[in-house]
């Protein structure tokens, strides 16, 4: 690399830190997210239909999405996320990872893990008394998932939800209702 090319990579590197810094300098440190007080793992387990979320890009097109966890042997939680890609008849695709509860966390703490050795954060940051519904976040507030036992929920149940994310800080603008096969209620546009 010549010395000019070399100085203007430095420069920009600089610019880009200090732009950075700019722009985070105003921001307000987040509240900490707000947590299930104790979960209990046996009665998580199972199928969560996704209601709504601020999704990864992975999601985006998914129609029909559910998490099904099941807990195994060595105390970590097998996870599968299916949907339909694209369409209610589109193909059904499904990604398996693994989650490892936190230790003195009420089991609300997982690191979830889709590929080794990286360990995404996963919160339980609110759980229904009856494990009818539930609101998984990230410290981040990157993402959110609002899911369900059934695919629908009522509106005034998803309303109560939604201004729940909202109060840990996230961008509801961004929060999507994802399509479940029989709509219901929560298929009414945002």
């Amino acid at each position: 690399m010549q010395p000019r090319t070399v100085a203007m990579a430095i420069a920009a590197g600089v610019a880009g830190v200090a732009l950075g810094a700019c722009a985070s300098a105003g921001q307000r440190p987040l509240a900490p997210l707000a947590l299930a007080a104790q979960v209990d793992l046996d009665r998580f387990m199972g199928d969560w239909y996704v209601i709504a979320a601020i999704a990864t890009v992975f999601e985006r097109s998914a129609h029909s999405p559910m998490d099904s966890y099941r807990r195994d042997a060595d105390g970590s939680v097998a996870t599968t996320f299916s949907f339909n890609d694209g369409a209610f008849d589109g193909p059904r695709r499904q990604y398996a990872s693994r989650g490892f509860v936190v230790a003195g966390t009420g089991n609300a703490v997982w690191g979830q893990q889709y590929v080794w050795p990286i360990k995404a954060d996963y919160r339980i940051a609110y759980l229904a008394a009856d494990y009818s519904q539930v609101v998984v976040a990230r410290e981040k507030r990157d993402y959110v998932w609002i899911m369900a036992r059934t695919p629908t929920i009522a509106a005034a149940d998803l309303d109560r939800l939604t201004a729940f994310v909202a109060a840990q800080g996230y961008d509801t603008s961004l929060l999507r209702r994802m399509p479940q096969a029989g709509g219901g209620e929560t298929s009414r546009p945002p």
